[in-house]
């Protein structure tokens, strides 16, 4: 199996911007296992300027762009170390992958980029994807990591898509505010309703708020290609998606 999974600054990080040790240890432990079963893994990884942040001991995220651009380029560093230095106490090479919005929009680049990819996983290296927050501007910046990791599922005709996230699921509403909330356990058509669940745009269900994870859902189903969002508090869930178990909330692609 060819498997993206995606994980948030909220699972990387604490709140502080410092390094969540526990989580990121046990994320590569993971994930190293599942290589060792015989499957494909590609990581896309947030958390640059959320590690750029901690490492700086700033206060507070910068609101203007030069600012968080420099916090990317300081918080890449420590996040590729971080990952290196984990990956190979399992005995697995990972490479690193920057991509900014022209680099899948221009079919050139997009091909090139998925030709290299492609060469890497027959190396057998586990690829790390982010965008290039350091050089991305609105005009030419893919805007989340939820899309992004859904434009390389497709890419690369992945069999799921694994979206860690801050929450379980896709609810009937926003659990935080509504308590009768319900877990949709499966989604095989993005309905009105289902769409109308997501809250908007930075609701508090995620990093990227769950719209964003829906836009993912529509891009993936479209290709072809499953997509779950899951509790990334817990990376030994990913055992339970190897296995076939039903957990969090499973979008499944149009075969």
């Amino acid at each position: 199996m060819r498997v993206v999974v995606k994980v948030g600054t909220s699972t990387l990080t604490h709140a502080t911007g410092r390094i969540n040790i526990r989580h990121v240890e046990t994320l590569c432990k993971v994930l190293s296992d599942i290589k060792n079963a015989g499957h494909e893994v590609i990581l896309v990884s947030s958390g640059a300027i959320g590690m750029g942040v901690g490492k700086m001991n700033l206060s507070e995220r910068p609101s203007d762009m030069p600012s968080k651009q420099a916090m990317a380029a300081i918080g890449q560093c420590e996040l590729m170390y971080v990952y290196d230095r984990h990956f190979s106490e399992y005995s697995h090479v990972v490479a690193q992958i920057l991509l900014t919005g022209e680099d899948l929009r221009d079919e050139k680049r997009h091909t090139n980029f998925i030709n290299t990819i492609l060469r890497l996983l027959e190396l057998g290296t586990l690829p790390i994807i982010n965008e290039n927050d350091t050089v991305a501007t609105e005009e030419v910046a893919v805007g989340d990591n939820d899309t992004l990791g859904a434009l390389v599922a497709e890419s690369i005709r992945a069999d799921l898509l694994v979206i860690l996230s801050d929450i379980d699921g896709l609810y009937t509403a926003n659990p935080r505010l509504v308590p009768g909330a319900e877990l949709i356990p499966v989604v095989e058509e993005l309905t009105p309703e289902i769409l109308a669940s997501a809250g908007g745009e930075g609701s508090a269900l995620g990093t990227g708020g769950m719209a964003t994870k829906l836009k993912a859902a529509s891009i993936c189903m479209q290709a072809g290609t499953d997509m779950i969002i899951l509790n990334g508090a817990r990376p030994e869930i990913l055992y339970d998606v190897m296995d076939g178990a039903p957990v969090g909330t499973r979008f499944i692609g149009r075969k």
